[in-house]
This record gives structure tokens, sequence and C-alpha cells, in this order.
């Protein structure tokens, strides 16, 4: 990759989207192609393939696609996961049509199977059911690491699959529908703090742990990634911060600055009980996050206070 590849992140919108296109605007890539209005929907095969044609884009990062917490994907599962096939199928067909000549497709560790031995190993997936909250999306996001995997073996397409950690940052979803642990959180902290609530309800026990990373340390991740990793196994995207989803809650609580009493609705369901991933094969090639968790929810929290007036309008769309 030179400063004239010609780069596509399809899912511009989407929190990883809008990570990648700033680190490679800051990398100096000069020749990034579907930014902004100028990206297609990729629902549409026909407006897809015509993009490709016109624009000839050498590298594409696969950000794009539906996505949302256990309450969108409990409510909206048909939707979620029509998206998500349809945006997979159609950028990867018009991409290998096209001539693209790297690929890197970001799947979801909800793809993982519930129970698999923790730290999550690529070698688990598809050895046992998946969570069945998010199992609609995570089966199409499944679905698209095999499709990758069969254009490489049938066409020899340089096609990799990303699993990533849970990303959160700037231009995230903080919508009650698609808000996804952290920015879902940091939400109703603020709404419960500028209401004077005593209480601020959590979803489930608090007792899961997930690992966490910021958005600017996975779209490193995904450029080194390209830049440095051919392998046919898909390959985690992880490094970050593993935490309960009680201590993240605590966390966000003392960032907004709310000061009333957490309560945890045992009612609620708690998704899978563990979720870390093995990302060892991409630290021994040397990448490392950067990013010191509690800097960076500070940076995601100042960033939501300064967007919440169009966060509903401009995230209709999130990957991962």
């Amino acid at each position: 990759m030179t400063p004239h590849t010609r780069v596509f992140v399809a899912g511009g919108n989407t929190l990883y989207g809008h990570a990648l296109t700033t680190l490679l605007r800051a990398e100096g890539f000069e020749s990034l192609v579907g930014v902004g209005t100028a990206e297609p929907d990729l629902t549409d095969a026909a407006a897809t393939d015509a993009f490709f044609a016109q624009e000839r884009p050498e590298c594409v990062f696969l950000c794009a696609g539906r996505s949302g917490g256990i309450g969108l994907n409990r409510a909206a599962p048909v939707e979620l996961m029509r998206d998500n096939l349809l945006t997979t199928l159609n950028v990867l067909a018009s991409a290998h049509r096209h001539g693209t000549a790297k690929l890197l497709y970001l799947a979801s560790s909800c793809a993982y199977p519930k129970h698999a031995a923790q730290p999550l190993q690529v070698e688990s997936l598809g050895t046992g059911p998946m969570e069945p909250t998010s199992e609609a999306y995570s089966t199409a996001k499944f679905a698209g690491w095999k499709l990758c995997d069969a254009y490489r073996r049938e066409y020899g397409c340089r096609f990799v699959t990303g699993f990533p950690a849970n990303a959160f940052g700037p231009h995230d979803d903080f919508t009650p529908e698609g808000g996804h642990v952290i920015p879902a959180l940091l939400r109703r902290a603020h709404d419960a703090k500028s209401r004077g609530d005593a209480e601020l309800v959590v979803w489930g026990t608090g007792a899961p742990r997930r690992e966490f990373v910021y958005s600017r340390d996975l779209a490193r991740a995904c450029l080194f990634v390209a830049r440095n990793y051919e392998g046919e196994a898909p390959i985690n995207l992880g490094g970050g911060t593993d935490l309960s989803i009680a201590d993240v809650a605590h966390a966000v609580a003392e960032v907004v600055g709310f000061k009333g009493r957490l309560v945890f609705d045992t009612t609620k369901p708690d998704g899978a009980p563990l979720k870390a991933l093995d990302s060892a094969p991409l630290l021994d090639m040397g990448w490392r996050p950067e990013s010191d968790f509690r800097a960076a929810l500070n940076e995601t929290y100042h960033w939501f206070l300064h967007h919440r007036a169009t966060e509903g309008r401009t995230h209709a769309r999130r990957a991962v």
C-alpha cells in the first residue's frame, strides 16, 4: 500500500469506518474513494457494482452492515441478518469482479460459540452454538467469513477476515435502540444525570466480561493487517482491556459524573458470559494498542456531548 493506493472504506459512516478514514488520511493516503455521500447503497447489487466498476478500489476495508446491542438483536433479527448478508454478498462479488487487490472483512466476535474456551481462538469458530440473543446477526457475520474463504480458495482472492473485540469511540451509535455496551451506558448515564435520577438500571447481572478496544486502536490494527497479513486463517483484532460489565458501568458513571446508585436488572439477558479474544498472532507480528481505557472513555463521552444533537440521524447504520 502506498499513498496513491485507491482505498475504499465500505461502511464509512460506521464507528469502524470513521476511525479508519481518519487514520488513512492522517497516514497520507490521497486516493480514498466512496467517502461520505459518494458511498453507494451496498445492499443494492447494481449500485455497488457500478461503483466498483467506476472507482476500481485496490484495497477495501469492509466495515459495513447494520448492528446493535442485545435489544436490537432481539427486536430486529431479520433486518440485521438481511442487511449484513446483502452487503457482504455485493461487496465481495464486485471486489472480485473488478480486481480489488486486497480486502479486509470485519466480522464479529459474536460469531464465536457461546461456550468456547477463553480467550477465543479462531480454531473454535463453528464448533458450537452461538449466543441466542444475537444468533441471526452473528450467523450473517460468520457467513461473511466463510464467503471470503470461498473466494480465496476458488479464485485466489486476497480476502482476509478479522474478528474485532468490542470497539467503542467517537462516531459510535449512542441511540437506545442501536447502541452496544459502552455507548448505550454512556447515553443512559448522561440522561439519568440530566434528569437527576437516583438510580441507573443496567441490564443483566453485571458479571459477564468483555474485551474492549478503542476504535482508533482498531483502525490501526486493520491497517496493520492490510499491510502485513496474508494468512488464510482469520485473525483476531484485540489486545485491549478485559472488564466486567459492572466495572464498565462504574467507570462510565464516574466519567459522566452520575452520582446515583447502579441497579443491575437480573431479569434482563446477560449475553455471553465471557468474550475475550486470543490475539497472539496479531501481537506476535508486532502490533500493540496504544490507548488507555479511561482516557478513551473520556474522549468518547466528550465527543458524544458535542454531537448528540445529530447522532440519531448520522448513526443509523453501525458495524460490529
